[in-house]
């Protein structure tokens, strides 16, 4: 009996030591899928163009781009700055005298703009196809928002429209807008309202 228990012991023992193996090397698998993930193709600038241009145009087959498609993409890969404006790659694309270029007509547009504006062609395609998939970007705050808080912050309002609020800013409602009666019979800019202590009668 006392030897079954030994040798029951030891076969878990055992189980667990190649649980436990088998445990390290799991995690090791997972790197080395991560690594493959990693080295996995990227994105190509064909690949790009073929998103790009159908972004907007639920018809278009990935063959064609337009000047709006092509300065959405400039503008998400960085590539419209100070230096290349959206002007620039107008004249530039309607030296082409179409609406739609082709990837190879496409690849003289860059070509040219490059040239003009004396910036590296590589340089751009490495942007604009590493600028990931087409999208939306996020939008900011307008410049408004600045301009609103400033005039609907209360403690700088005067005259009549200053009695509409109370000190913290929270509108008086009825009372802020009517001159309501007091008939407390204290006179309009009293302080000391109600503070008379009645323990003085005699």
């Amino acid at each position: 009996m006392l030897l079954s228990v030994v040798s029951h012991r030891s076969s878990m023992s055992e189980a667990a030591a190649a649980n436990g193996a088998a445990a390290t090397e799991a995690p090791a698998a997972e790197l080395a899928e991560l690594a493959l993930e990693e080295t996995a193709p990227k994105v190509t600038f064909s690949d790009q163009f073929k998103a790009f241009s159908k972004f907007g145009d639920c018809k278009s087959d990935g063959k064609l781009i337009t000047l709006s498609q092509s300065d959405k993409w400039m503008k998400q890969a960085k590539v419209i700055d100070k230096q290349i404006t959206t002007t620039d790659t107008g004249i530039h694309f309607k030296k082409f005298k179409a609406m739609k270029i082709s990837l190879a007509d496409y690849n003289k547009f860059l070509d040219d703009l490059a040239k003009t504006k004396k910036v590296e062609l590589a340089t751009i395609k490495q942007k604009m196809a590493g600028c990931g998939a087409p999208g939306v970007l996020s939008v900011s705050a307008g410049k408004a928002a600045a301009a609103v808080d400033r005039l609907t912050d209360t403690s700088k309002y005067t005259g009549s429209h200053k009695e509409r609020f109370d000190a913290t800013g929270k509108g008086k409602g009825i009372a802020g807008r009517r001159n309501l009666v007091d008939d407390s019979g204290y006179v309009s800019g009293y302080q000391h309202k109600d503070t008379y202590d009645g323990a003085t009668k005699e």
